[in-house]
């Protein structure tokens, strides 16, 4: 997203739609951010008519844009409701067919993801929803991708999230994409919200509960995070949390999804990004400070992680001035 101008993001709300995740947009994309001295996004929201009466008849809303506003958006994010049984507005379905068709980015939120496959924008393609409503989901578009044990799914131009907080992980990782890391930070600091949840942490899923609590892996993250330019190795994680590396590992997969390594990577590049964006140029001073070792490396794993080199990075990302 160029830092010269705004990136018009519409948010379709439906009858019957949570306030939770219209909040959550509004919080993200719509309020004006001036300490981040930026352009932020154009946001609006729009619906097929001129009142909503929201879920439950918490609310309405009128005087809301029709859908014609979704042909100005770079960033559609399609309505989301508690009972995905019901079928979305055959017009909001069209309006969200021709946004994948001329290339807008498509979000959803939850249940949204039921809109989205409704609209058959999901067929091939990896996506989640709420937990509760995965089994819902895979009978009835057996043709998508389905990972519902994740927060939420990049899928490059789709991306979809579970349940109503994730809503947060996911729009934080929206602006990262958008911003770089350390405006997201910035962002996420003003919401008093936990910036090291990704896409690949587990929902918080039914299961039986476990005949001893567990210990959070909070202390030892943050732990990691403050010495990420130690050359920590999986041993040394397990060795501070006191438990075996396989128990870790266990661990790690039950709370994040992935494994402590991967963790550890992502955390190195994430770093390695607030530094170049605060502009540092020197790619071996960033390797050492970041723990990734060396130039060669960074300019790897930040490929893998980002798909930008460091150079390119920099020129999207980094402060003028």
């Amino acid at each position: 997203m160029s830092q010269g101008s705004s990136h018009r993001i519409v948010m379709i709300v439906g009858s019957g739609s949570n306030p939770f995740e219209l909040g959550v947009a509004t919080e993200l994309f719509g309020l004006r951010r001036p300490e981040l001295d930026r352009p932020w996004y154009d946001f609006g929201l729009c619906a097929a008519g001129g009142e909503v009466v929201m879920h439950a008849g918490f609310f309405t809303m009128s005087g809301v844009a029709g859908l014609e506003a979704v042909e100005r958006a770079d960033t559609v994010i399609v309505p989301n409701r508690p009972d995905p049984e019901v079928s979305p507005d055959p017009a909001v379905l069209d309006a969200v067919r021709r946004a994948a068709g001329r290339g807008a980015r498509l979000v959803s939120f939850c249940t949204g993801a039921f809109a989205l496959a409704a609209a058959g924008v999901l067929d091939g393609r990896r996506a989640t929803t709420h937990w509760r409503w995965a089994e819902l989901f895979r009978s009835r578009f057996p043709a998508v991708r389905l990972e519902p044990d994740v927060l939420f799914v990049d899928d490059g131009d789709v991306l979809t999230s579970a349940g109503s907080a994730s809503a947060l992980d996911l729009g934080l990782h929206l602006i990262r994409r958008d911003h770089g890391a350390e405006v997201a930070n910035a962002v996420s600091r003003r919401l008093v919200f936990a910036v090291h949840r990704d896409g690949g942490q587990r929902q918080f899923v039914e299961r039986p509960v476990a005949g001893a609590p567990d210990v959070s892996l909070a202390p030892l993250l943050r732990w990691a995070q403050e010495n990420l330019d130690r050359p920590l190795t999986v041993a040394d994680l397990a060795a501070r949390a006191a438990v075996s590396p396989a128990t870790l590992h266990r661990r790690f997969q039950a709370e994040l999804g992935t494994t402590p390594l991967a963790w550890l990577t992502a955390e190195r590049v994430c770093l390695a990004c607030r530094l170049i964006e605060r502009g540092e140029t020197r790619l071996e001073a960033v390797a050492r400070a970041s723990g990734l070792g060396s130039a060669a490396n960074l300019r790897a794993q930040m490929r893998r992680q980002t798909g930008l080199s460091p150079s390119a990075y920099r020129a999207r990302f980094a402060r003028v001035g």
